[in-house]
Protein backbone atom coordinates (compact mmCIF):
# COMPACT_ATOMS: atom_id res chain seq x y z
CA UNK A 1 0.00 0.00 0.00
CA UNK A 2 2.81 1.99 -0.04
CA UNK A 3 2.25 3.76 -3.87
CA UNK A 4 -1.60 4.47 -1.80
CA UNK A 5 -2.04 8.05 -0.63
CA UNK A 6 -3.40 8.05 2.98
CA UNK A 7 -5.03 10.68 5.01
CA UNK A 8 -5.31 10.34 8.39
CA UNK A 9 -8.49 12.33 9.86
CA UNK A 10 -7.91 12.28 13.86
CA UNK A 11 -10.62 13.15 16.22
CA UNK A 12 -9.28 14.82 19.21
CA UNK A 13 -12.26 17.44 20.40
CA UNK A 14 -13.12 14.78 23.26
CA UNK A 15 -13.48 16.98 26.68
CA UNK A 16 -12.68 13.71 28.31
CA UNK A 17 -15.07 15.10 31.57
CA UNK A 18 -14.21 12.16 34.03
CA UNK A 19 -10.45 13.42 34.02
CA UNK A 20 -11.82 15.98 36.36
CA UNK A 21 -8.63 18.28 35.40
CA UNK A 22 -8.02 22.03 33.62
CA UNK A 23 -5.75 20.02 30.91
CA UNK A 24 -7.80 18.43 27.42
CA UNK A 25 -7.88 14.71 27.54
CA UNK A 26 -5.88 13.70 24.99
CA UNK A 27 -3.05 16.04 26.47
CA UNK A 28 -2.80 13.67 29.24
CA UNK A 29 0.57 11.41 28.84
CA UNK A 30 0.66 7.70 28.67
CA UNK A 31 4.64 6.32 29.19
CA UNK A 32 6.27 10.10 29.07
CA UNK A 33 3.82 11.10 26.05
CA UNK A 34 0.85 12.61 25.35
CA UNK A 35 -2.38 10.25 23.75
CA UNK A 36 -2.75 12.46 20.88
CA UNK A 37 1.39 12.25 20.19
CA UNK A 38 0.99 8.47 20.39
CA UNK A 39 -1.69 8.09 17.93
CA UNK A 40 -0.05 10.38 15.53
CA UNK A 41 2.96 7.88 15.70
CA UNK A 42 0.86 5.38 15.19
CA UNK A 43 -0.86 7.33 12.22
CA UNK A 44 2.79 8.36 10.78
CA UNK A 45 4.39 4.80 11.31
CA UNK A 46 1.00 3.39 9.06
CA UNK A 47 1.90 5.47 5.81
CA UNK A 48 0.00 8.55 6.59
CA UNK A 49 0.70 11.03 3.51
CA UNK A 50 -1.47 14.26 5.25
CA UNK A 51 -3.01 14.46 8.74
CA UNK A 52 -5.95 16.30 9.54
CA UNK A 53 -6.95 16.77 13.39
CA UNK A 54 -10.22 17.89 14.17
CA UNK A 55 -10.10 19.96 17.64
CA UNK A 56 -12.65 21.54 20.08
CA UNK A 57 -13.14 25.51 20.04
CA UNK A 58 -10.88 27.30 21.84
CA UNK A 59 -8.34 24.40 22.07
CA UNK A 60 -5.18 25.97 20.50
CA UNK A 61 -3.07 23.94 22.69
CA UNK A 62 -4.26 20.66 21.29
CA UNK A 63 -3.69 22.29 17.84
CA UNK A 64 -0.39 22.84 19.20
CA UNK A 65 0.64 19.67 20.14
CA UNK A 66 -0.58 18.37 16.56
CA UNK A 67 1.73 20.77 15.15
CA UNK A 68 4.38 20.21 17.49
CA UNK A 69 4.57 16.36 16.19
CA UNK A 70 3.84 16.61 12.41
CA UNK A 71 4.53 20.09 11.85
CA UNK A 72 2.00 19.75 8.26
CA UNK A 73 -0.86 18.34 10.00
CA UNK A 74 -3.94 20.95 8.85
CA UNK A 75 -6.22 21.73 12.05
CA UNK A 76 -9.78 22.19 11.81
CA UNK A 77 -12.46 22.93 14.57
CA UNK A 78 -15.79 21.29 15.11
CA UNK A 79 -17.96 24.22 16.44
CA UNK A 80 -20.56 22.24 17.60
CA UNK A 81 -20.56 18.84 18.34
CA UNK A 82 -23.17 16.55 16.14
CA UNK A 83 -21.49 12.99 16.18
CA UNK A 84 -18.56 11.56 14.87
CA UNK A 85 -19.56 12.16 11.41
CA UNK A 86 -19.87 15.67 11.09
CA UNK A 87 -16.61 15.95 13.18
CA UNK A 88 -15.35 14.08 10.26
CA UNK A 89 -16.76 16.52 8.34
CA UNK A 90 -14.89 19.38 9.82
CA UNK A 91 -12.00 18.68 8.29
CA UNK A 92 -13.49 18.67 4.62
CA UNK A 93 -11.42 20.55 3.00
CA UNK A 94 -8.87 17.96 3.81
CA UNK A 95 -11.05 15.06 2.13
CA UNK A 96 -11.71 17.14 -0.47
CA UNK A 97 -8.44 17.54 -1.39
CA UNK A 98 -8.63 13.91 -2.15
CA UNK A 99 -6.48 10.64 -1.22
CA UNK A 100 -6.85 6.90 -2.32
CA UNK A 101 -7.20 5.65 1.37
CA UNK A 102 -9.09 7.90 4.37
CA UNK A 103 -8.70 6.51 8.37
CA UNK A 104 -10.49 7.94 10.74
CA UNK A 105 -9.33 7.37 13.91
CA UNK A 106 -9.36 8.98 17.78
CA UNK A 107 -7.11 10.77 19.75
CA UNK A 108 -7.98 8.93 23.45
CA UNK A 109 -7.15 5.67 22.18
CA UNK A 110 -3.48 5.62 22.50
CA UNK A 111 -2.37 2.10 22.18
CA UNK A 112 -3.44 1.76 18.86
CA UNK A 113 -0.75 0.08 16.78
CA UNK A 114 0.42 1.16 13.01
CA UNK A 115 0.29 -2.69 12.59
CA UNK A 116 -3.73 -2.19 12.93
CA UNK A 117 -4.03 0.49 11.26
CA UNK A 118 -2.58 -1.69 8.41
CA UNK A 119 -5.01 -4.26 8.57
CA UNK A 120 -7.91 -1.79 8.82
CA UNK A 121 -7.19 -0.26 5.36
CA UNK A 122 -6.09 -3.00 3.71
CA UNK A 123 -9.58 -3.64 2.71
CA UNK A 124 -9.75 -0.47 0.46
CA UNK A 125 -6.65 -1.75 -1.91
CA UNK A 126 -8.89 -4.46 -2.61
CA UNK A 127 -11.93 -2.24 -3.63
CA UNK A 128 -13.88 -2.13 -0.42
CA UNK A 129 -15.47 1.43 0.10
CA UNK A 130 -15.48 1.21 4.21
CA UNK A 131 -13.49 -0.63 6.79
CA UNK A 132 -14.86 -0.83 10.31
CA UNK A 133 -12.60 -1.74 12.87
CA UNK A 134 -13.57 -4.32 16.19
CA UNK A 135 -12.78 -6.02 18.85
CA UNK A 136 -13.93 -9.35 21.02
CA UNK A 137 -14.26 -7.65 24.37
CA UNK A 138 -14.89 -9.93 27.60
CA UNK A 139 -18.63 -8.07 27.92
CA UNK A 140 -19.92 -6.99 25.23
CA UNK A 141 -22.67 -5.36 27.56
CA UNK A 142 -22.90 -1.30 25.62
CA UNK A 143 -21.35 -1.43 22.69
CA UNK A 144 -22.00 -1.30 19.49
CA UNK A 145 -22.24 -4.42 17.91
CA UNK A 146 -20.86 -5.37 13.92
CA UNK A 147 -23.55 -7.30 11.86
CA UNK A 148 -21.62 -9.51 9.06
CA UNK A 149 -22.94 -11.93 6.61
CA UNK A 150 -20.06 -13.76 5.58
CA UNK A 151 -16.98 -11.56 4.87
CA UNK A 152 -19.31 -8.40 4.61
CA UNK A 153 -19.85 -5.84 7.04
CA UNK A 154 -24.30 -5.11 6.90
CA UNK A 155 -24.25 -2.49 9.96
CA UNK A 156 -23.07 -1.52 13.43
CA UNK A 157 -25.89 -1.72 15.57
CA UNK A 158 -26.43 0.31 18.20
CA UNK A 159 -26.96 -1.84 21.53
CA UNK A 160 -30.35 0.01 22.46
CA UNK A 161 -31.67 -0.51 18.85
CA UNK A 162 -30.51 -4.27 18.56
CA UNK A 163 -32.14 -7.53 18.65
CA UNK A 164 -31.95 -10.05 20.81
CA UNK A 165 -29.72 -12.33 18.03
CA UNK A 166 -27.85 -9.13 17.56
CA UNK A 167 -26.97 -8.34 21.14
CA UNK A 168 -25.42 -12.01 21.00
CA UNK A 169 -22.85 -11.05 18.66
CA UNK A 170 -19.82 -10.64 20.36
CA UNK A 171 -17.44 -8.27 17.67
CA UNK A 172 -17.90 -5.16 18.75
CA UNK A 173 -17.82 -1.60 17.33
CA UNK A 174 -13.86 0.35 18.33
CA UNK A 175 -14.97 3.13 16.34
CA UNK A 176 -11.80 3.86 14.08
CA UNK A 177 -13.06 3.34 10.33
CA UNK A 178 -11.26 2.98 6.94
CA UNK A 179 -12.76 4.72 3.44
CA UNK A 180 -11.91 4.63 0.23
CA UNK A 181 -10.80 7.99 -0.64
CA UNK A 182 -13.32 8.43 -3.75
CA UNK A 183 -16.34 7.38 -1.77
CA UNK A 184 -15.08 9.04 1.87
CA UNK A 185 -16.91 12.76 0.88
CA UNK A 186 -20.27 11.45 -0.42
CA UNK A 187 -21.03 9.05 1.94
CA UNK A 188 -20.35 11.12 4.53
CA UNK A 189 -22.33 13.99 3.22
CA UNK A 190 -25.44 11.47 3.09
CA UNK A 191 -25.39 10.57 6.84
CA UNK A 192 -28.49 12.31 8.24
CA UNK A 193 -29.31 13.00 11.76
CA UNK A 194 -32.39 10.96 12.04
CA UNK A 195 -31.37 9.97 15.30
CA UNK A 196 -32.70 10.77 18.60
CA UNK A 197 -30.29 13.28 19.60
CA UNK A 198 -30.07 14.88 16.38
CA UNK A 199 -25.68 14.00 15.33
CA UNK A 200 -24.58 12.72 12.42
CA UNK A 201 -22.69 8.80 13.39
CA UNK A 202 -19.96 7.64 11.38
CA UNK A 203 -21.26 4.10 11.74
CA UNK A 204 -24.14 5.05 9.08
CA UNK A 205 -21.69 5.23 6.60
CA UNK A 206 -21.76 1.47 6.69
CA UNK A 207 -25.32 0.63 5.54
CA UNK A 208 -25.20 3.77 3.24
CA UNK A 209 -22.19 2.42 1.37
CA UNK A 210 -24.49 -0.84 1.20
CA UNK A 211 -27.12 0.82 -0.33
CA UNK A 212 -25.19 2.39 -3.04
CA UNK A 213 -23.46 -1.11 -3.87
CA UNK A 214 -20.72 -0.78 -2.35
CA UNK A 215 -18.50 -2.79 -0.25
CA UNK A 216 -18.27 -2.93 3.30
CA UNK A 217 -16.11 -5.22 5.36
CA UNK A 218 -14.92 -5.56 9.04
CA UNK A 219 -11.44 -5.76 10.36
CA UNK A 220 -10.56 -7.00 13.93
CA UNK A 221 -8.10 -5.97 16.82
CA UNK A 222 -7.05 -7.17 20.33
CA UNK A 223 -9.69 -5.22 22.96
CA UNK A 224 -6.56 -3.45 24.59
CA UNK A 225 -5.38 -1.59 21.33
CA UNK A 226 -8.76 0.12 20.93
CA UNK A 227 -9.61 0.50 24.41
CA UNK A 228 -10.66 5.07 24.72
CA UNK A 229 -9.49 6.81 27.76
CA UNK A 230 -11.96 8.57 29.98
CA UNK A 231 -11.45 8.43 33.31
CA UNK A 232 -8.01 8.72 35.42
CA UNK A 233 -8.80 4.85 36.08
CA UNK A 234 -8.43 4.54 32.32
CA UNK A 235 -5.74 6.07 31.66
CA UNK A 236 -3.54 4.01 34.58
CA UNK A 237 -5.03 1.43 32.63
CA UNK A 238 -3.75 2.00 29.24
CA UNK A 239 -0.29 3.13 31.38
CA UNK A 240 0.19 -0.87 32.74
CA UNK A 241 -1.02 -2.15 29.47
CA UNK A 242 1.83 0.20 27.48
CA UNK A 243 4.90 -0.49 30.19
CA UNK A 244 4.39 -4.07 29.53
CA UNK A 245 4.03 -4.11 26.06
CA UNK A 246 7.89 -1.85 26.80
CA UNK A 247 9.30 -4.16 29.26
CA UNK A 248 8.69 -7.15 26.63
CA UNK A 249 10.38 -5.31 23.60
CA UNK A 250 13.32 -4.12 26.15
CA UNK A 251 14.09 -8.04 27.09
CA UNK A 252 13.32 -9.35 23.63
CA UNK A 253 15.98 -6.46 22.49
CA UNK A 254 18.45 -8.14 25.01
CA UNK A 255 18.09 -5.87 27.91
CA UNK A 256 17.64 -7.97 31.69
CA UNK A 257 15.30 -6.47 33.95
CA UNK A 258 16.03 -8.09 36.99
CA UNK A 259 11.98 -7.41 38.08
CA UNK A 260 10.21 -6.07 34.91
CA UNK A 261 7.00 -5.15 36.96
CA UNK A 262 9.00 -2.56 38.69
CA UNK A 263 10.70 -0.49 36.14
CA UNK A 264 8.58 2.22 33.85
CA UNK A 265 9.92 3.33 30.85
CA UNK A 266 8.78 6.33 28.04
CA UNK A 267 7.63 5.47 24.66
CA UNK A 268 11.20 6.61 23.33
CA UNK A 269 13.40 4.72 25.81
CA UNK A 270 16.22 2.88 23.88
CA UNK A 271 17.97 -0.14 25.51
CA UNK A 272 21.56 -1.56 24.36
CA UNK A 273 22.75 -5.33 24.53
CA UNK A 274 23.33 -6.60 27.50
CA UNK A 275 21.87 -3.71 29.17
CA UNK A 276 21.40 -4.55 33.50
CA UNK A 277 18.51 -2.63 34.82
CA UNK A 278 17.66 -3.45 38.51
CA UNK A 279 14.52 -3.08 40.47
CA UNK A 280 12.30 0.56 40.71
CA UNK A 281 13.96 2.03 38.17
CA UNK A 282 12.20 5.12 36.14
CA UNK A 283 13.02 6.51 32.43
CA UNK A 284 11.85 9.79 31.51
CA UNK A 285 12.14 11.20 28.38
CA UNK A 286 14.73 10.99 26.12
CA UNK A 287 16.87 8.66 27.32
CA UNK A 288 19.45 6.66 25.14
CA UNK A 289 21.25 3.87 26.69
CA UNK A 290 24.07 1.57 25.00
CA UNK A 291 25.17 -1.66 25.26
CA UNK A 292 26.61 -3.22 28.70
CA UNK A 293 25.20 -0.56 31.43
CA UNK A 294 24.50 -1.10 34.41
CA UNK A 295 21.14 0.85 35.84
CA UNK A 296 21.43 -0.22 39.78
CA UNK A 297 18.12 0.17 41.84
CA UNK A 298 15.77 2.94 42.31
CA UNK A 299 17.26 5.58 39.89
CA UNK A 300 15.67 8.09 37.64
CA UNK A 301 17.19 9.01 34.24
CA UNK A 302 15.57 11.60 31.98
CA UNK A 303 17.26 13.28 29.20
CA UNK A 304 20.21 11.50 29.08
CA UNK A 305 22.81 9.25 27.07
CA UNK A 306 24.48 7.12 28.59
CA UNK A 307 26.85 5.57 26.72
CA UNK A 308 28.48 1.59 26.78
CA UNK A 309 30.16 0.35 30.13
CA UNK A 310 28.61 3.25 32.35
CA UNK A 311 27.08 1.87 35.64
CA UNK A 312 25.09 4.51 37.45
CA UNK A 313 23.34 4.18 41.22
CA UNK A 314 21.79 2.56 42.73
CA UNK A 315 19.91 5.94 44.14
CA UNK A 316 21.17 8.34 40.92
CA UNK A 317 19.32 10.91 39.02
CA UNK A 318 20.14 11.60 35.71
CA UNK A 319 18.06 14.97 34.49
CA UNK A 320 18.47 16.43 31.11
CA UNK A 321 21.34 17.32 29.16
CA UNK A 322 23.73 14.61 30.80
CA UNK A 323 26.13 12.64 28.75
CA UNK A 324 27.81 9.76 30.21
CA UNK A 325 30.45 8.48 27.58
CA UNK A 326 31.84 5.01 27.58
CA UNK A 327 32.50 3.57 31.33
CA UNK A 328 31.78 6.27 33.47
CA UNK A 329 30.65 5.57 37.13
CA UNK A 330 27.98 6.93 38.98
CA UNK A 331 27.32 6.15 42.65
CA UNK A 332 24.80 6.30 44.60
CA UNK A 333 23.33 9.83 46.18
CA UNK A 334 24.51 11.32 42.95
CA UNK A 335 22.69 14.28 40.58
CA UNK A 336 23.87 15.26 37.15
CA UNK A 337 22.46 18.03 35.16
CA UNK A 338 23.57 19.70 31.63
CA UNK A 339 26.98 17.63 32.50
CA UNK A 340 28.86 15.73 30.11
CA UNK A 341 31.56 13.44 31.82
CA UNK A 342 33.72 11.50 29.56
CA UNK A 343 34.86 8.03 29.86
CA UNK A 344 36.43 6.60 32.88
CA UNK A 345 35.34 9.55 35.32
CA UNK A 346 33.69 8.31 38.38
CA UNK A 347 31.78 10.49 40.46
CA UNK A 348 30.80 7.71 43.59
CA UNK A 349 28.96 9.42 46.17
CA UNK A 350 27.06 12.65 46.88
CA UNK A 351 27.46 14.53 44.41
CA UNK A 352 25.65 17.21 42.63
CA UNK A 353 27.64 17.89 38.87
CA UNK A 354 25.64 20.72 37.06
CA UNK A 355 26.13 22.72 34.25
CA UNK A 356 29.74 20.94 34.05
CA UNK A 357 31.99 19.51 31.63
CA UNK A 358 34.36 16.67 33.16
CA UNK A 359 37.63 15.46 31.42
CA UNK A 360 38.02 11.23 31.50
CA UNK A 361 39.61 9.50 34.42
CA UNK A 362 38.91 12.51 36.78
CA UNK A 363 37.46 11.60 40.04
CA UNK A 364 35.08 13.83 42.36
CA UNK A 365 35.21 12.72 45.68
CA UNK A 366 32.15 12.08 47.92
CA UNK A 367 30.25 15.42 48.18
CA UNK A 368 31.35 17.26 45.62
CA UNK A 369 29.54 20.07 43.99
CA UNK A 370 29.55 22.47 41.64
CA UNK A 371 27.54 25.50 42.72
CA UNK A 372 26.24 26.43 39.27
CA UNK A 373 23.07 28.43 39.91
CA UNK A 374 23.79 32.53 41.84
CA UNK A 375 19.93 33.08 42.19
CA UNK A 376 19.90 34.78 38.63
CA UNK A 377 21.86 33.32 36.00
CA UNK A 378 23.50 29.31 35.58
CA UNK A 379 27.47 29.39 35.27
CA UNK A 380 29.85 26.22 34.05
CA UNK A 381 32.33 24.29 35.60
CA UNK A 382 35.28 22.53 33.50
CA UNK A 383 36.97 19.61 35.14
CA UNK A 384 40.23 18.57 33.45
CA UNK A 385 41.26 15.11 32.29
CA UNK A 386 42.63 13.33 35.28
CA UNK A 387 41.96 16.02 38.02
CA UNK A 388 41.11 14.44 42.06
CA UNK A 389 38.53 16.58 43.69
CA UNK A 390 38.57 16.32 47.34
CA UNK A 391 35.61 15.13 49.59
CA UNK A 392 33.30 17.67 50.48
CA UNK A 393 34.36 20.08 47.85
CA UNK A 394 32.93 23.09 46.23
CA UNK A 395 33.26 24.42 43.08
CA UNK A 396 31.71 27.90 42.71
CA UNK A 397 31.04 28.30 39.21
CA UNK A 398 32.21 29.94 36.88
CA UNK A 399 35.64 27.96 37.26
CA UNK A 400 38.07 25.74 35.43
CA UNK A 401 40.15 22.94 37.29
CA UNK A 402 42.92 22.09 34.92
CA UNK A 403 44.23 18.44 33.88
CA UNK A 404 45.37 16.79 36.59
CA UNK A 405 45.03 18.49 39.19
CA UNK A 406 43.95 17.60 43.13
CA UNK A 407 41.67 20.27 45.21
CA UNK A 408 42.21 19.17 48.87
CA UNK A 409 39.40 17.79 51.15
CA UNK A 410 36.80 20.40 52.18
CA UNK A 411 37.59 23.20 49.53
CA UNK A 412 35.62 25.67 48.38
CA UNK A 413 37.15 26.87 45.35
CA UNK A 414 36.00 30.22 43.62
CA UNK A 415 39.10 30.86 41.39
CA UNK A 416 40.81 28.61 38.40
CA UNK A 417 43.30 25.84 39.19
CA UNK A 418 46.20 25.43 36.95
CA UNK A 419 46.90 22.44 35.38
CA UNK A 420 48.73 19.63 38.05
CA UNK A 421 48.76 22.17 40.81
CA UNK A 422 47.03 21.31 44.28
CA UNK A 423 44.60 23.50 45.70
CA UNK A 424 43.73 23.68 49.34
CA UNK A 425 40.72 26.41 50.22
CA UNK A 426 40.33 25.87 53.95
CA UNK A 427 41.34 27.14 57.30
CA UNK A 428 44.14 25.83 58.97
CA UNK A 429 43.31 23.06 62.10
CA UNK A 430 44.20 24.25 65.70
CA UNK A 431 44.47 22.46 68.62
CA UNK A 432 43.51 23.49 72.10
CA UNK A 433 44.56 20.57 74.53
CA UNK A 434 42.16 20.41 77.54
CA UNK A 435 39.65 22.77 75.71
CA UNK A 436 36.55 20.26 75.91
CA UNK A 437 37.20 19.26 79.76
CA UNK A 438 37.29 22.91 80.80
CA UNK A 439 34.40 23.59 78.85
CA UNK A 440 32.54 20.83 80.57
CA UNK A 441 33.57 21.49 83.98
CA UNK A 442 32.38 25.17 83.08
CA UNK A 443 29.20 24.57 81.92
CA UNK A 444 28.50 21.92 84.72
CA UNK A 445 28.67 24.58 87.88
CA UNK A 446 25.46 26.15 87.12
CA UNK A 447 23.64 22.93 87.56
CA UNK A 448 25.77 22.03 90.77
Amino acid sequence: MSDRSLLVVVLAAGEGTRMASRLPKVLHKVAGRTMLHHVLDAARAAGATRTAVVVGPGREDVAAEAMRIVPDAEVFVQTERLGTAHAVLAARPALAAGADDVLVVYADTPLIRPETLGLLRAPLAAGAAVAALGFVPDDPTGYGRLVTHGDALVAIREEKDASAAEKEIRLCNAGLMALSGAQALPLLERIGNANAKGEYYLTDAVEIARAAGLTAVAAEAEADEVAGVNSRVQLAEAEAILQRRLRLAAMAGGATLVAPETVFFSADTVLGRDVIVEPHVVFGPGVSVGDDVVIHSFCHLEGARLAAGVSIGPYARLRPGTQLDAGVRIGNFVETKAAHIESGAKVNHLSYVGDAHVGANANLGAGTITCNYDGFAKYRTEIGAGAFIGVNSALVAPVTIGEGAYVGTGAVITADVPADALAVARSRQVVKEGWAKAFREKRAKPKA
